[in-house]
């Protein structure tokens, strides 16, 4: 497997993964978020999975923002995480987590963000935002799901509200609503996963 920077022959391909991964259209939230993501220039890092020549998976790496007492610290956001649904479970996905990590730690980023399950992200370098003083940017982000990985230039005073860029509520991406958020908090409260 390769891990690769997109180039402008994959868009096509890599939206294919994307909405296939989220069972959407191919029109769908997610793929609108990917493209005013990088049409309003938040977009930092978008890396593809290349097997036999194929693109199977695709990261994003967005600016974002943590609201700091002391000045405003420029953040990465993880979003999306798309693997092609044959080839889940397979290793592809945490291939994918640790070269956007290792590409947020070079690019100077304190700190990489995302919503996602504790139980998948936990064991890929990511843990409780909140348990450590971050807040999350909307309500409906259910705590568990709020996670953030500390990186090299992480310093102890970088914490505050996690800010997302304008694509993310444009689209109707953050969060989930009800009836599924409803559903999940039902499932975290009787302790499933």
């Amino acid at each position: 497997m390769e891990i690769r920077g997109v180039e402008p022959a994959d868009e096509v391909d890599v939206e294919a993964v994307v909405s296939a991964a989220f069972g959407e259209p191919p029109d769908g939230r997610v793929v609108r978020m990917m493209r005013a993501l990088e049409a309003g220039g938040a977009a930092r890092a978008s890396l593809v999975a290349v097997v036999g020549g194929e693109i199977v998976g695709h990261v994003g790496l967005s600016r974002g923002w943590v609201d700091a007492r002391r000045e405003l610290v420029d953040v990465m956001v993880l979003s999306p995480l798309s693997v092609r649904p044959d080839l889940q479970r397979r290793g592809v996905g945490t291939a994918l987590v640790a070269a956007a990590l290792e590409a947020a730690g070079q690019s100077g980023a304190p700190a990489v963000f995302l919503e996602g399950s504790p139980h998948y992200y936990g064991r890929r370098g990511f843990g409780s935002a909140s348990a450590l003083g971050f807040e999350s940017p909307s309500t409906r982000i259910p705590d568990p799901g709020f996670q953030v990985a500390l990186l090299a230039a992480f310093q102890p005073w970088m914490v505050g509200r996690l800010v997302y860029p304008e694509a993310f509520w444009t689209t109707d991406t953050v969060g989930l609503r009800d009836p599924e958020l409803k559903r999940v908090e039902a499932q975290l409260l009787a302790g499933g996963r």
